[in-house]
């Protein structure tokens, strides 16, 4: 029987993980402050900029086909002017469009799907008793709002938690008459060392196209010019002054621009924080916080819109393939999923990003205006912010990164172009590990394939710029895990630089290192280790194999996929 599910929080996570229940077949209730009508009516809430994963994910689990096209989003244009007046820019193209949806339109179209659907909506601005009731009825209750007080039953993560207090003072407005970027639609980014960020696009507001502007200012800075504002003209106004004394560029672009409605400003602070995510009800019931209730990020790298859908997904799969009771066992695992898959990436990058750039930072900065390369992975990072691991905090990775990046500047072919092309080879993707002097080492590869059957020989290959390889080439053994299809989160947390990467990871053997509930594994002897350009080519003796089988995990055209049978077949 499906589970019922009542999820307290419309946001976009709340409404998206309501939504995909109801096509899984759960029993659903999606309890709301407002009514759809309200929202609609009501004043904007945040200034999203959804990219191309989250927009993937939109699409599969039904929100895309609920809204009119929205302008897409193609570039990243980034400035910066350090406080001593250097300045530094570039220009990337996104490897697919973005695109900003005005949740007074997003969100009562999806409450609305729901509720044809079946799902049960309640519109209560809901407490701890409002919760205790949802508990005693439905099998599981998801907060994703911090509203009502509902945030305090989840306890602050000290350790992922490094500030106390607001960075920035956050100013947005949605105008339409913006002048055109001659170059095309783009997120325009631009940072003043001590001042803040001005990011804006082109977007999508309940009566049609407009442009999203934010400004970020640092708390007690020049842009810190907002309390004493008190209606929207005066909102307004004060956006023009700030524009022309610290963003020109956008002050002139805005010169004819009105606001969309008299509801089209919201001006406030947010503190990072990350909560742990069980949460206990008075009368001992559990509840499992999601989005914001939990991991909530100051905007200033726009990924409030992509972490919500993320966790949406991360959720809805814990959900529909889970037998059992929904313990807290398993919600600290279903949340951990998604911590270690996602959010960790993106709150690390936001975190850093409230702070002034270290001087290895800047240099990547400067590069970016020559060399394609960077400025992309730049770009790339706003979509999947595991990109900027490691080379973007630590300063020696920062340098090998900036050196293979000249190196590829050379290349016949455009690396982005020659990857995506590459990329339309379906794979399924492993986890490749070893142990060396008693320290177990991993990363992920979808390189593998077969070589021989007699003797029984497969290959894999690794980067030369990575940490582990030097544990690879001393190691005499590895084992090659194929990952199954809700083994997603391993791709993520074994692809990235760090000392952590087994944290929290079930193992069924050690040495090496085996991985539990894949579809195979194989332990190897290594026999053969072969230079092959800018990557380590290793063949290894199968000595043993073990194939329980099941649903793989697949990937295709740079996105994780599902294999399923031809119907032809």
């Amino acid at each position: 029987m499906s589970p019922s599910v009542a999820v307290v929080g419309a946001g976009p996570a709340g409404t998206t993980l309501a939504l995909g229940l109801l096509g899984h077949g759960c029993q659903v209730t999606l309890v709301t402050d407002r009514t759809a009508e309200e929202i609609r009516d009501g004043a904007v809430m945040s200034s999203q900029v959804t990219f191309e994963s989250a927009l993937d994910l939109e699409t599969t689990l039904g929100v895309t086909a609920l809204l009119p096209a929205a302008p897409s989003v193609d570039r990243l244009s980034f400035d910066l002017r350090t406080a001593d007046g250097a300045t530094s820019a570039f220009d990337a193209p996104l490897s697919a469009p973005a695109r900003s949806v005005d949740l007074r339109l997003k969100l009562p179209a999806v409450l609305e799907a729901v509720q044809r659907l079946g799902g049960k909506v309640v519109v209560r601005n809901a407490g701890i008793e409002d919760v205790e009731e949802l508990a005693a009825r439905h099998d599981l209750v998801v907060i994703s709002t911090g509203r009502g007080g509902l945030a305090d039953l989840f306890e602050v993560d000290a350790e992922r938690t490094p500030y106390s207090s607001p960075r920035r003072v956050a100013a947005l407005t949605y105008l339409r008459g913006v002048a055109a970027d001659p170059a095309g639609p783009a997120l325009r980014y631009h940072v003043v060392e001590g001042v803040g960020e001005c990011f804006t696009c082109p977007a999508l507001t309940v009566d049609g196209p407009c442009d999203v502007m934010v400004v970020e200012g640092v708390p007690g800075g020049p842009a810190d010019v907002w309390e004493d504002v008190r209606t929207p003209g005066e909102h307004l106004d004060r956006l023009r002054t700030v524009l022309a004394e610290h963003f020109p560029a956008e002050a002139v672009r805005i010169a004819g621009a009105e606001l969309v409605d008299d509801r089209a400003v919201l001006r406030g602070t947010f503190t990072p924080v990350v909560r742990r995510p069980v949460g206990t009800l008075p009368s001992g019931a559990t509840v499992l916080g999601m989005a914001d209730a939990v991991v909530l990020n100051d905007p200033v790298t726009s990924q409030g819109a992509n972490t919500a859908v993320k966790s949406a997904s991360f959720y809805l799969d814990a959900i529909v393939n889970h037998t059992g009771a929904f313990d807290e066992d398993w919600m600290g695992q279903t949340f951990d999923h998604f911590w270690r898959g996602w959010a960790r990436f993106a709150t690390r990058w936001t975190n850093d990003w409230l702070q002034p750039r270290a001087p290895h930072q800047l240099a990547v900065l400067a590069e970016a205006g020559r060399l394609p390369g960077v400025a992309e992975r730049i770009a790339a990072g706003f979509d999947d912010a595991r990109l900027f691991e490691p080379w973007w905090f630590d300063e020696a990775a920062s340098a090998a990164f900036l050196a293979e990046q000249r190196a590829a500047a050379g290349n016949r072919f455009d690396a982005r172009d020659l990857r995506r092309a590459l990329g339309q080879y379906a794979t399924g993707v492993t986890v490749v590990t070893a142990t060396h002097r008693g320290e177990r080492f991993a990363m992920t590869a979808n390189s593998f394939t077969s070589v021989s059957l007699n003797p029984p020989l497969v290959l894999w290959a690794a980067a030369v710029s990575s940490p582990s390889l030097p544990a690879f080439e001393a190691a005499d053994r590895f084992a090659v895990n194929v990952l199954a299809a809700d083994q997603h989160h391993l791709s993520r947390q074994f692809s990235t630089s760090g000392s952590d990467k087994f944290d929290g990871v079930a193992l069924a053997g050690d040495d090496p290192p085996l991985l539990e509930g894949t579809v195979a594994t194989f332990v190897c002897r290594r026999t053969e280790r072969v230079d092959a350009g800018d990557h380590v080519v290793f063949l290894g003796e199968i000595e043993s194999y073990d194939a329980p089988g099941g649903e793989p995990l697949v990937f295709h055209s740079g996105a994780y996929r599902l294999a399923a049978k031809h119907p032809d077949l």
